[in-house]
Protein backbone atom coordinates (compact mmCIF):
# COMPACT_ATOMS: atom_id res chain seq x y z
CA UNK A 1 0.00 0.00 0.00
CA UNK A 2 2.96 2.31 0.43
CA UNK A 3 3.17 2.82 -3.35
CA UNK A 4 -0.17 4.69 -3.29
CA UNK A 5 -0.32 8.44 -2.74
CA UNK A 6 -2.87 10.12 -0.55
CA UNK A 7 -4.46 11.71 -3.62
CA UNK A 8 -4.91 8.28 -5.22
CA UNK A 9 -6.49 6.87 -2.10
CA UNK A 10 -8.68 9.89 -1.41
CA UNK A 11 -9.99 9.94 -5.00
CA UNK A 12 -10.65 6.20 -5.23
CA UNK A 13 -14.32 5.43 -5.87
CA UNK A 14 -15.37 2.94 -3.22
CA UNK A 15 -18.63 1.02 -3.49
CA UNK A 16 -20.29 -1.42 -1.13
CA UNK A 17 -20.18 -5.05 -2.23
CA UNK A 18 -23.69 -6.00 -3.37
CA UNK A 19 -23.52 -9.34 -1.57
CA UNK A 20 -22.99 -7.77 1.87
CA UNK A 21 -22.86 -8.89 4.55
CA UNK A 22 -20.40 -11.66 3.69
CA UNK A 23 -20.36 -13.03 7.26
CA UNK A 24 -23.50 -13.03 9.39
CA UNK A 25 -23.62 -13.46 13.13
CA UNK A 26 -23.75 -17.15 14.09
CA UNK A 27 -26.81 -18.56 15.86
CA UNK A 28 -25.04 -18.67 19.22
CA UNK A 29 -23.78 -15.07 19.09
CA UNK A 30 -25.39 -11.71 18.41
CA UNK A 31 -22.16 -10.47 16.85
CA UNK A 32 -19.40 -11.36 14.45
CA UNK A 33 -17.05 -8.42 14.50
CA UNK A 34 -13.69 -6.68 14.15
CA UNK A 35 -12.27 -8.28 10.99
CA UNK A 36 -8.51 -8.47 10.47
CA UNK A 37 -7.54 -9.81 7.04
CA UNK A 38 -4.48 -11.26 5.31
CA UNK A 39 -4.39 -11.19 1.49
CA UNK A 40 -2.98 -14.10 -0.56
CA UNK A 41 0.32 -12.32 -1.24
CA UNK A 42 1.12 -12.09 2.48
CA UNK A 43 -0.05 -15.51 3.64
CA UNK A 44 2.00 -18.69 3.48
CA UNK A 45 -0.61 -20.65 1.49
CA UNK A 46 -1.80 -18.03 -1.02
CA UNK A 47 -5.28 -17.75 0.49
CA UNK A 48 -7.31 -15.04 2.16
CA UNK A 49 -7.54 -15.35 5.95
CA UNK A 50 -10.00 -13.34 8.03
CA UNK A 51 -9.83 -13.21 11.82
CA UNK A 52 -12.77 -11.92 13.86
CA UNK A 53 -14.53 -12.45 17.16
CA UNK A 54 -17.91 -13.62 18.45
CA UNK A 55 -19.08 -13.82 22.06
CA UNK A 56 -17.03 -17.00 22.40
CA UNK A 57 -13.56 -15.95 21.23
CA UNK A 58 -11.45 -15.24 18.14
CA UNK A 59 -12.00 -17.35 15.01
CA UNK A 60 -10.19 -17.81 11.69
CA UNK A 61 -12.02 -17.88 8.35
CA UNK A 62 -10.44 -18.92 5.03
CA UNK A 63 -11.25 -18.03 1.40
CA UNK A 64 -9.84 -18.26 -2.13
CA UNK A 65 -11.51 -15.03 -3.29
CA UNK A 66 -11.85 -12.87 -0.18
CA UNK A 67 -15.64 -13.08 -0.44
CA UNK A 68 -16.76 -16.63 0.34
CA UNK A 69 -15.22 -17.51 3.69
CA UNK A 70 -15.31 -20.83 5.56
CA UNK A 71 -15.04 -21.07 9.31
CA UNK A 72 -11.79 -22.85 10.21
CA UNK A 73 -12.43 -22.84 13.93
CA UNK A 74 -11.76 -20.95 17.12
CA UNK A 75 -8.18 -19.97 17.96
CA UNK A 76 -8.52 -18.60 21.49
CA UNK A 77 -11.13 -18.07 24.22
CA UNK A 78 -11.65 -14.90 26.25
CA UNK A 79 -10.57 -12.89 23.21
CA UNK A 80 -11.89 -9.94 21.20
CA UNK A 81 -10.78 -7.50 18.51
CA UNK A 82 -7.97 -9.43 16.78
CA UNK A 83 -5.09 -8.05 14.73
CA UNK A 84 -3.16 -10.53 12.54
CA UNK A 85 0.38 -9.91 11.28
CA UNK A 86 2.69 -12.08 9.15
CA UNK A 87 6.32 -11.14 9.84
CA UNK A 88 9.41 -13.11 8.77
CA UNK A 89 7.54 -16.38 8.30
CA UNK A 90 5.60 -16.21 11.57
CA UNK A 91 2.02 -15.17 12.35
CA UNK A 92 1.45 -12.87 15.32
CA UNK A 93 -2.17 -12.62 16.44
CA UNK A 94 -2.74 -9.77 18.89
CA UNK A 95 -6.08 -9.49 20.66
CA UNK A 96 -7.90 -8.05 23.66
CA UNK A 97 -7.89 -10.65 26.43
CA UNK A 98 -10.85 -10.43 28.79
CA UNK A 99 -11.47 -12.17 32.08
CA UNK A 100 -13.59 -15.34 32.22
CA UNK A 101 -17.22 -15.01 31.11
CA UNK A 102 -18.63 -14.88 34.64
CA UNK A 103 -16.59 -11.75 35.42
CA UNK A 104 -17.67 -10.11 32.16
CA UNK A 105 -21.32 -10.75 33.01
CA UNK A 106 -20.82 -9.39 36.51
CA UNK A 107 -19.43 -6.17 34.98
CA UNK A 108 -22.99 -5.46 33.78
CA UNK A 109 -24.07 -5.17 37.41
CA UNK A 110 -21.12 -3.19 38.72
CA UNK A 111 -18.12 -5.52 38.89
CA UNK A 112 -14.80 -4.15 37.57
CA UNK A 113 -13.93 -4.83 33.91
CA UNK A 114 -10.32 -5.70 33.13
CA UNK A 115 -8.79 -6.38 29.72
CA UNK A 116 -5.29 -6.25 28.24
CA UNK A 117 -3.54 -6.97 24.95
CA UNK A 118 -2.20 -10.49 24.48
CA UNK A 119 -0.50 -12.33 21.61
CA UNK A 120 -0.32 -15.86 20.27
CA UNK A 121 2.01 -17.10 17.50
CA UNK A 122 1.88 -19.67 14.72
CA UNK A 123 3.80 -20.71 11.60
CA UNK A 124 0.88 -22.49 9.90
CA UNK A 125 -2.34 -20.83 11.23
CA UNK A 126 -3.28 -24.14 12.86
CA UNK A 127 -0.94 -24.63 15.81
CA UNK A 128 -0.80 -21.64 18.15
CA UNK A 129 1.33 -21.03 21.22
CA UNK A 130 -0.01 -20.26 24.68
CA UNK A 131 -1.15 -16.59 24.72
CA UNK A 132 1.04 -14.13 26.63
CA UNK A 133 0.55 -10.51 27.71
CA UNK A 134 2.02 -7.75 25.55
CA UNK A 135 0.48 -4.50 26.84
CA UNK A 136 -1.22 -3.87 30.17
CA UNK A 137 -2.50 -0.78 31.99
CA UNK A 138 0.22 1.76 32.78
CA UNK A 139 -1.57 5.14 32.77
CA UNK A 140 -4.57 6.69 34.52
CA UNK A 141 -6.26 7.59 31.23
CA UNK A 142 -6.64 3.86 30.49
CA UNK A 143 -8.94 3.48 33.49
CA UNK A 144 -12.59 4.35 33.98
CA UNK A 145 -14.99 4.12 36.90
CA UNK A 146 -15.60 0.39 36.42
CA UNK A 147 -12.08 -0.86 35.79
CA UNK A 148 -9.71 -0.59 32.84
CA UNK A 149 -9.72 -1.68 29.21
CA UNK A 150 -6.79 -1.99 26.78
CA UNK A 151 -8.21 -3.06 23.41
CA UNK A 152 -8.19 -2.88 19.60
CA UNK A 153 -4.48 -3.58 18.99
CA UNK A 154 -3.10 -2.59 15.58
CA UNK A 155 0.60 -3.05 14.75
CA UNK A 156 2.73 -1.14 12.24
CA UNK A 157 6.48 -0.65 11.77
CA UNK A 158 7.83 2.90 12.07
CA UNK A 159 11.51 3.84 11.67
CA UNK A 160 12.80 0.48 12.84
CA UNK A 161 10.40 0.21 15.78
CA UNK A 162 7.08 -1.51 16.28
CA UNK A 163 4.16 0.77 17.08
CA UNK A 164 1.01 -0.71 18.57
CA UNK A 165 -2.04 1.51 18.38
CA UNK A 166 -4.73 0.64 20.89
CA UNK A 167 -7.99 1.85 22.39
CA UNK A 168 -8.42 2.33 26.12
CA UNK A 169 -10.96 3.28 28.73
CA UNK A 170 -14.70 2.68 28.38
CA UNK A 171 -17.66 5.00 27.80
CA UNK A 172 -21.18 3.72 28.47
CA UNK A 173 -23.44 4.14 25.41
CA UNK A 174 -26.90 4.52 26.93
CA UNK A 175 -29.12 3.38 24.05
CA UNK A 176 -26.89 0.34 23.41
CA UNK A 177 -26.59 -0.69 27.04
CA UNK A 178 -22.86 -1.42 26.73
CA UNK A 179 -19.53 0.42 26.61
CA UNK A 180 -17.26 1.49 23.76
CA UNK A 181 -13.60 2.64 23.95
CA UNK A 182 -12.99 6.20 25.15
CA UNK A 183 -9.46 7.08 23.98
CA UNK A 184 -6.88 5.99 21.40
CA UNK A 185 -3.16 5.81 22.15
CA UNK A 186 -0.13 3.75 21.15
CA UNK A 187 2.94 2.03 22.58
CA UNK A 188 6.32 1.43 20.93
CA UNK A 189 9.01 -1.22 21.23
CA UNK A 190 12.08 -2.49 19.40
CA UNK A 191 10.67 -6.02 19.76
CA UNK A 192 7.44 -7.39 18.31
CA UNK A 193 6.18 -9.12 21.43
CA UNK A 194 7.58 -7.30 24.46
CA UNK A 195 9.03 -4.08 25.84
CA UNK A 196 6.21 -1.77 24.70
CA UNK A 197 6.15 1.67 26.32
CA UNK A 198 2.86 3.57 26.12
CA UNK A 199 2.45 7.29 25.53
CA UNK A 200 1.83 9.54 28.49
CA UNK A 201 -1.30 10.94 26.84
CA UNK A 202 -3.82 9.69 24.24
CA UNK A 203 -3.60 10.82 20.63
CA UNK A 204 -7.39 10.88 20.13
CA UNK A 205 -10.05 11.61 22.76
CA UNK A 206 -13.77 12.43 22.57
CA UNK A 207 -14.76 16.05 22.08
CA UNK A 208 -18.32 17.32 22.56
CA UNK A 209 -17.64 19.98 19.92
CA UNK A 210 -16.65 17.52 17.15
CA UNK A 211 -19.61 16.16 15.21
CA UNK A 212 -18.32 12.62 14.68
CA UNK A 213 -16.45 12.30 17.98
CA UNK A 214 -18.83 13.63 20.62
CA UNK A 215 -19.27 10.33 22.52
CA UNK A 216 -16.04 8.33 22.35
CA UNK A 217 -13.15 7.41 20.08
CA UNK A 218 -13.77 3.81 19.00
CA UNK A 219 -10.65 2.41 17.34
CA UNK A 220 -7.99 3.49 14.84
CA UNK A 221 -6.25 1.61 12.01
CA UNK A 222 -3.17 3.31 10.53
CA UNK A 223 -1.59 2.69 7.10
CA UNK A 224 1.56 4.10 5.52
CA UNK A 225 1.08 5.53 2.04
CA UNK A 226 3.78 6.87 -0.27
CA UNK A 227 3.54 10.42 1.04
CA UNK A 228 1.78 10.23 4.44
CA UNK A 229 -0.08 8.08 6.92
CA UNK A 230 -3.82 7.63 6.84
CA UNK A 231 -6.03 6.70 9.74
CA UNK A 232 -9.40 4.96 9.55
CA UNK A 233 -11.22 5.62 12.79
CA UNK A 234 -14.74 4.69 13.85
CA UNK A 235 -15.72 7.46 16.21
CA UNK A 236 -19.00 7.21 18.10
CA UNK A 237 -21.33 10.17 18.12
CA UNK A 238 -24.80 11.25 19.16
CA UNK A 239 -27.25 12.53 16.59
CA UNK A 240 -30.95 13.25 17.11
CA UNK A 241 -30.88 11.56 20.49
CA UNK A 242 -29.35 8.30 19.21
CA UNK A 243 -25.80 6.98 19.12
CA UNK A 244 -24.09 6.15 15.83
CA UNK A 245 -20.67 5.09 14.55
CA UNK A 246 -19.04 5.92 11.21
CA UNK A 247 -15.58 5.38 9.75
CA UNK A 248 -13.63 8.62 9.33
CA UNK A 249 -10.64 9.21 7.06
CA UNK A 250 -7.75 10.93 8.86
CA UNK A 251 -4.37 12.12 7.58
CA UNK A 252 -1.00 12.47 9.31
CA UNK A 253 2.65 13.07 8.48
CA UNK A 254 3.97 11.23 11.54
CA UNK A 255 1.23 8.76 12.48
CA UNK A 256 0.71 10.67 15.73
CA UNK A 257 -0.94 13.99 14.92
CA UNK A 258 -4.01 13.30 12.78
CA UNK A 259 -6.30 15.71 11.00
CA UNK A 260 -9.86 14.94 9.95
CA UNK A 261 -10.35 14.63 6.18
CA UNK A 262 -13.89 13.35 5.61
CA UNK A 263 -16.47 10.75 6.62
CA UNK A 264 -15.33 7.64 4.76
CA UNK A 265 -18.16 5.17 5.37
CA UNK A 266 -21.35 6.13 7.18
CA UNK A 267 -24.31 4.07 8.40
CA UNK A 268 -26.95 3.48 5.75
CA UNK A 269 -29.69 1.15 4.61
CA UNK A 270 -28.79 -1.07 1.63
CA UNK A 271 -32.09 -1.50 -0.19
CA UNK A 272 -34.26 -3.58 2.11
CA UNK A 273 -31.26 -4.69 4.19
CA UNK A 274 -30.69 -2.66 7.35
CA UNK A 275 -27.57 -4.54 8.51
CA UNK A 276 -25.49 -1.31 8.67
CA UNK A 277 -28.27 1.15 9.38
CA UNK A 278 -27.00 2.66 12.65
CA UNK A 279 -23.35 1.73 13.20
CA UNK A 280 -20.27 1.14 11.06
CA UNK A 281 -17.51 -0.10 13.31
CA UNK A 282 -13.98 -1.49 13.21
CA UNK A 283 -12.29 -2.06 9.85
CA UNK A 284 -9.28 -3.55 8.08
CA UNK A 285 -7.92 -2.13 4.82
CA UNK A 286 -6.33 -4.50 2.29
CA UNK A 287 -4.62 -3.93 -1.08
CA UNK A 288 -4.40 -6.80 -3.53
CA UNK A 289 -4.20 -6.93 -7.34
CA UNK A 290 -4.91 -3.19 -7.68
CA UNK A 291 -8.01 -3.41 -5.51
CA UNK A 292 -8.55 -1.78 -2.17
CA UNK A 293 -10.95 -3.56 0.15
CA UNK A 294 -12.15 -2.21 3.45
CA UNK A 295 -13.54 -5.06 5.53
CA UNK A 296 -15.69 -3.80 8.40
CA UNK A 297 -18.38 -4.83 10.83
CA UNK A 298 -21.66 -3.00 11.25
CA UNK A 299 -24.76 -3.07 13.44
CA UNK A 300 -28.39 -2.58 12.50
CA UNK A 301 -29.86 -1.06 15.69
CA UNK A 302 -28.64 -0.02 19.11
CA UNK A 303 -30.86 -2.30 21.21
CA UNK A 304 -28.62 -4.88 22.89
CA UNK A 305 -31.26 -7.62 22.50
CA UNK A 306 -32.34 -7.06 18.90
CA UNK A 307 -29.13 -5.57 17.51
CA UNK A 308 -26.94 -7.80 15.32
CA UNK A 309 -23.40 -7.26 14.01
CA UNK A 310 -22.16 -8.67 10.70
CA UNK A 311 -19.12 -8.23 8.41
CA UNK A 312 -18.97 -6.87 4.87
CA UNK A 313 -16.61 -4.89 2.64
CA UNK A 314 -16.25 -1.67 0.67
CA UNK A 315 -14.14 -1.83 -2.52
CA UNK A 316 -12.33 0.34 -5.09
CA UNK A 317 -9.99 -0.19 -8.04
CA UNK A 318 -6.87 1.95 -8.18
Amino acid sequence: MNNLTFEQFNNAEFTLFKGNPILKNPLNSFVIADPSVLTPDISHDGKWHLFCHTFFGVYRYESVDGINFKNKGKIVNRAMRPNINYIDGKYYLFFERTRPVIFNLLSLVGAKWKSEIYCTQSTNLIDWCEPYKVIGKTHDYEEYNQGFAISNPFLISVDGKYRMYYSCGQTFIKDCGFCEPTHISFAESENITNGYVSRETPIISPDKNIKYLNLCSGCLKVYKLKDCYIGLQNGLFEKDGKSHSAIMLLKSQDGINFEFVKPFLAPQKCGDNDWMAQYVYACCLTYHENKLRLYFNARNVSNNLTGRECIGFYEAEV
